[in-house]
């Protein structure tokens, strides 16, 4: 069984927020030998000491499980700092406004890393009264399509699912949204600025 809380994890917390071995175990209702094996990695802490433990250290479960995140950091999360996650096995999407720990049929997911379109994956935008209509120039066959489409702006998020042999097409009412991503089924997430592509469609 991979260890789902490393005990390096624990020492690192515990240390940075001054506390003895003795003082988490106390915290804890455990003994401090017990605090000891888990940073040797001899042991694991019991599923019910998960929560405890978070609030021990004042963060999350899923900061406390993914080791990445240490320190609140989406208190104030903003949609412009979205996340999508893609299931490799089903291709469930999930979207997050930060950091997050995502499980999709027995596997951890990593955030999509984004890309700026390129010229094999073109995005076409035209403005039609108050919405974008967004059109990906892209093969749509059932081993190679775009899966989905993201409007972004400051304080919300509108997705379209595309499907294998239709249109990478769809509208997206235009109110503040900043950017649109769309993903790849094989090479992955990209974006587009509208307000870069817009002129660039006036200037060329």
């Amino acid at each position: 069984m991979d260890q789902y809380i490393t005990g390096a994890i624990i020492k690192k917390l515990r240390e940075n927020h001054h506390l003895t071995q003795a003082d988490l175990a106390e915290k804890l209702h455990v003994s401090d030998k017990t605090i000891s094996k888990w940073e040797n990695g001899k042991g694991y802490p019991d599923i019910s000491l998960l929560q405890p433990i978070a609030e021990v250290f004042s963060i999350s479960v899923a900061e406390l499980l993914s080791g990445r995140a240490i320190t609140n950091v989406n208190v104030s999360a903003s949609m412009l700092r979205s996340k999508f996650y893609v299931c490799p096995v089903c291709g469930n999407t999930i979207h997050s406004m930060g950091e997050a720990v995502i499980h999709c049929h027995g596997v951890q997911l990593m955030p999509a890393q984004a890309e700026y379109a390129e010229e094999k994956h073109p995005m076409s935008i035209e403005t039609i009264e108050d919405e974008y209509y967004i059109r990906i120039e892209h093969d749509m066959s059932k081993k190679h399509y775009i899966s989905f489409a993201a409007a972004i702006s400051s304080d919300s998020i509108q997705m379209t699912k595309f499907y294998p042999e239709g249109n990478a097409e769809g509208r997206f009412k235009a109110r503040g949204v900043v950017r649109i991503f769309y993903y790849c089924n094989q090479d992955g997430l990209f974006y587009v600025d509208i307000r870069k592509a817009l002129v660039a469609k006036i200037t060329g």
